[in-house]
């Protein structure tokens, strides 16, 4: 028998949980979108926009309802977390004392590794709750979903059932939806490409070139791929829409803060400015961090990755890194070693 979601609470109000309120509300469904910051749900309530409107974009549906209360998270059957990685922990053990539906099912919406404990953010999830964690990550920019353009995503659990079910939830006209089991691949991807996005705003701002942004893409395609496989996922994954679909678009749309901040990086400003000119979250800078500290872990090559870490937390001059990329003893392509 087919499982129904009657009411999905989306925890976080940034661009992407504000987006996936709006996709989640198509169906007019119950939907709770939860800050915890009450003047921001103050404000989203009374524009029915997003904290960045965005020009053109749909208001969210009135069967929306934004609050800063737990108790309206609970009941929920269904449950999106679109919170920062780096905040992931305490909104865990925040949404384990919710009282939620009986056969609730969450899902993990954020793209992030935990630093020193190398944990993704559905195993993160999974230990604060009881009920089915799975994940959804595809190449989603939130201000194209607003707008009502046409995106693909992937949702996975590692039962294919209940990811069949959020699927049929969550698909709208605009919002396609495919379904994998493979939890720990897809959050890879989504978490690995934003160091890659972070290395290609470097590679823009530094005037190198589309075959230097290009090649930095494919190569990063391949250090996700051998990390991945190591860390248990599969390698179909990292050629589908979290893995080599997340990378392209957030290696080249102008949406991109990982892209916009690498930029900033080239020429020159602190990564703490960075973080403020761009307004919002830039999960390549932690990831950078955590995706280095796997690495070494799963003991799996990974030159980009490095050359990243020493940019961003050594010091080291991007233009350095790079000649020391292009210095390494010559190989043949493979992307298993």
């Amino acid at each position: 028998m087919q499982r129904i979601f009657h009411k999905t609470a989306i925890i976080g109000a940034g661009a992407w949980g504000t987006a996936l309120a709006f996709t989640a509300a198509q169906g007019g469904a119950d939907v709770v979108l939860w800050t915890n910051r009450e003047v921001e749900a103050a404000i989203i309530r009374e524009t029915r926009m997003g904290l960045r409107p965005v020009e053109g974009a749909r208001p969210l549906p009135p069967n929306v309802l934004v609050s800063s209360d737990w108790a309206d998270v609970a009941g929920a059957d269904l449950v999106l977390v679109v919170v920062p990685s780096v905040v992931m922990r305490g909104v865990a053990e925040s949404l384990g004392q919710v009282r939620l539906a009986e056969h609730a099912v969450v899902m993990n919406c954020s793209k992030g590794i935990e630093k020193d404990t190398n944990m993704l953010m559905s195993e993160i999830l999974q230990e604060k709750l009881t009920c089915p964690v799975g994940a959804l990550s595809g190449p989603n920019h939130a201000e194209d979903i607003v707008l009502g353009l046409p995106s693909l995503t992937l949702v996975g659990f590692a039962d294919m059932e209940i990811a069949k079910a959020v699927q049929q939830r969550l698909s709208t006209e605009f919002f396609r939806i495919y379904t994998s089991t493979d939890v720990v691949g897809m959050q890879l991807g989504g978490a690995l490409k934003n160091v890659f996005a972070l290395a290609c705003g470097i590679c823009a701002g530094l005037g190198l070139g589309d075959n230097a942004r290009a090649a930095l893409a494919t190569r990063g395609l391949a250090e996700m791929t051998r990390i991945g496989l190591a860390r248990g996922g599969k390698i179909d994954t990292f050629m589908g829409l979290s893995g080599m679909g997340d990378l392209v678009v957030t290696c080249y749309s102008e949406h991109s803060r990982n892209l916009t901040a690498g930029r900033l990086i080239a020429k020159g400003v602190p990564l703490d400015e960075c973080a403020q000119r761009v307004g919002q979250v830039v999960e390549g800078i932690p990831n950078t961090l955590s995706t280095y500290q796997l690495a070494r872990k799963l003991d799996v090559r990974t030159p980009l990755i490095d050359g990243m870490y020493e940019v961003i937390y050594n010091g080291c001059p991007a233009t350095d890194a790079l000649a020391a990329l292009m210095s390494r003893d010559l190989r043949e392509e493979d992307v298993r070693n």
